[in-house]
Formats: structure tokens, sequence, C-alpha cells
């Protein structure tokens, strides 16, 4: 089979985490059936990736090819874009973290809050009280 016949397609990085294997996800549109609006799909492909250059994020080009395994039946040709990352992921954040995080935003907001009730003085006028009944 010669390689101008074999399907191409473009997509994004999903996954690196296997050995050279990544995951791709291919978006692509179709009018709906009934109401003609057009739809969005995605479709996962696993690609090879003999030198795990890939990394999450990144827009690739995948072409088609023999089965290398029970899934993977696609191959990277090109990367066409990186993806820069934040260092930090959101699972990498600890409690101490999160916490800090949340503080600054709430100081940040700084709205007024209602005055506050005296329950102390309350609670003796109900004790003071005769029984009903």
């Amino acid at each position: 089979m010669s390689y101008e016949r074999r399907k191409v397609r473009v997509g994004k990085v999903v996954s690196d985490k296997m050995d050279k294997t990544v995951v791709v996800a291919v978006e692509w549109h179709r009018p709906h059936r009934i109401y003609s609006k057009p739809v969005r799909r995605e479709t996962r492909f696993m690609a090879h990736d003999p030198e795990n250059e890939c990394k999450l994020g990144d827009t690739v080009r995948i072409r088609e090819g023999r089965p290398l395994s029970k899934t993977k039946r696609w191959r990277i040709v090109d990367i066409l874009q990186r993806q820069d990352l934040a260092e930090v992921q959101p699972g990498e954040l600890t409690a101490t973290d999160e916490s800090a995080i949340i503080a600054e935003a709430q100081a940040t907001q700084a709205q007024p809050e209602a005055p506050a009730t005296d329950v102390s003085a309350k609670v003796a006028i109900e004790e003071d009280a005769p029984p009903v009944g």
C-alpha cells in the first residue's frame, strides 16, 4: 500500500502516559440527521511514538498503517505545534496549597460581613424567664 492512499488525521495529544504510545483526539463535525445543526464529535486514536517525543497538548499529524498491537494502528508523522503546560498540575497541589489559594481569593474579594448577634445575652434572658406551661 502506498503512502498516498493511507488516511492522515490531525489531532491533539490527550494522553502520553504509555511507553512509545500516545492517545490523539481528532475532532470532526457532521450535521445532525434530523435537525441539520452541526454536531461536534471526537475520535481517539492510539498512535505509535517511538522516541516518546510527543507531550500532552501537542498538535500532531498521524498516519494509518499496519497493526502494531491490539488497538494501535496509527503512527506519528509530524508534531505540528508544541503546547506549553504549567509545571504544577492540579493533582499535584497539596491541601496547604489549596487552603492558601482559597484564603488569598477570599482576601481579594473583601466583602463586608453582616453584624454578629450576641448569642450569649439571648441565652441569659431565656434562662431567667419562668417556665411556660
